[in-house]
């Protein structure tokens, strides 16, 4: 009897609250209806976000205009004006804030990421190796022998050409036509996946040692992904650690002169002059907004490409401090104003100006000039 009371009690406490809302202070959106207020606070307890979070995204929502403020449970466009208008007061906030408005925006874009990868085009897989497009990146499990890295130079309706795998345990003069491989690769923006072919010979294409192999139409799905990529074009400096090294401290020194081509709160593919291996500890320090940032992680994948003596280094790293990663994601989700980016413009021309010198030296001298740091001589 005493929770019947209890509970009646409580459910007349709510809707006077949720009238006076409507009545008073909630301005904007609804039009002052209590009930669509009260879907707005059920469907927000159910997108895991506590009362106090939900009554600072019910003021941004209003301070954002929003005509439907629960569509920005659903719509991408009404949530990033939120976050915009976040992270701009963000900025203006007090020290002793600072931490607690971080949590907020980390839960925001949290949030965001959610929705953008359930959208439709993220979840629907590949089902078929006719729709892998040509110079996709592949790992080729060759039984017996070893994983060696390939990409596709042609795929037609009739057959895949591939570039003949390359690793020192594969001898050149080892024969695969007619051999079993298992094919791994990771789609841009969506999943890695695998799929088993057949050689059914080696030929010559686009001047190259190649493959033809059979399609299939069973690929199969072997990892999500779990971060949304940008693509990019910053300069930045690598650092080698030690094996179990962590670093937050910015570095005064210039190390590798390095290139970042996709940046994600999980990680960065970095492209670097020369040759390296997977399995290094490492510290990338870049700019973006003006900040120097600082990731840490380990190479998980080098992608070596001979004929220009470059390589692309697929980072995986380690926690970011929660500043780093919200910095991080305001430019992976456009939350930053156009005169805000004029540093990472400046980046980015600075970015090609190093490229541009690179690429006129000669192999050998291009591998020394990338680094100023002399501890990267074994790296090169």
């Amino acid at each position: 009897m005493l929770f019947l009371i209890i509970l009646i009690i409580a459910g007349g406490g709510l809707l006077v609250f949720f009238n006076a809302k409507s009545r008073g202070d909630m301005g904007g959106g609804f039009g002052g209806v209590s009930g669509d207020w009260i879907q707005f606070y059920a469907r927000g307890k159910d997108s895991g976000f506590s009362f106090r979070e939900l009554e600072l995204l019910r003021r941004l929502a209003v301070k954002s205009s929003l005509e439907d403020p629960t569509a920005l449970f659903w719509s991408q466009q009404q949530l990033d004006q939120c976050i915009k208008l976040m992270v701009k007061q963000s900025k203006l906030a007090d020290d002793s804030d600072e931490k607690e408005i971080q949590e907020f925006l980390s839960k925001l874009y949290d949030y965001r990421k959610k929705l953008e990868l359930e959208k439709p085009k993220a979840l629907h897989g590949l089902t078929d190796t006719h729709q892998l497009r040509e110079e996709q990146r592949v790992r080729v499990l060759l039984s017996g022998t070893g994983v060696f890295g390939s990409y596709i130079i042609k795929n037609t309706r009739d057959y895949m050409t591939i570039a003949r795998p390359t690793g020192p345990n594969l001898p050149q003069s080892l024969g695969l036509k007619g051999a079993h491989l298992s094919i791994y690769f990771w789609r841009d923006g969506d999943a890695g996946y695998v799929f088993d072919t057949d050689v059914t010979d080696e030929v010559y294409s686009k001047g190259l040692e190649a493959l033809q192999i059979t399609h299939s139409t069973s690929v199969f799905r072997t990892q999500k992904r779990k971060s949304v990529r940008i693509k990019t074009q910053l300069s930045a400096f690598l650092y080698l650690l030690e094996e179990t090294e962590t670093s937050d401290q910015v570095e005064t020194k210039a190390g590798l002169k390095c290139v970042i081509e996709d940046l994600s709160d999980g990680g960065c593919a970095l492209a670097i002059g020369g040759k390296t291996a997977p399995g290094l500890r490492v510290k990338v320090q870049f700019v973006l907004d003006g900040d120097p940032l600082i990731m840490t992680g380990t190479v998980r994948s080098v992608d070596y490409k001979e004929k220009d003596n470059k390589s692309l280094l697929h980072i995986e790293a380690d926690d970011l401090p929660l500043a780093t990663r919200n910095h991080i994601l305001a430019q992976v989700f456009g939350m930053v104003e156009d005169e805000d980016s004029l540093p990472l413009r400046i980046m980015n021309e600075e970015a090609e100006k190093v490229e541009k010198e690179l690429e006129q030296l000669p192999g050998a001298e291009r591998a020394r000039a990338a680094s100023e740091s002399p501890e990267f001589t074994d790296v090169l």
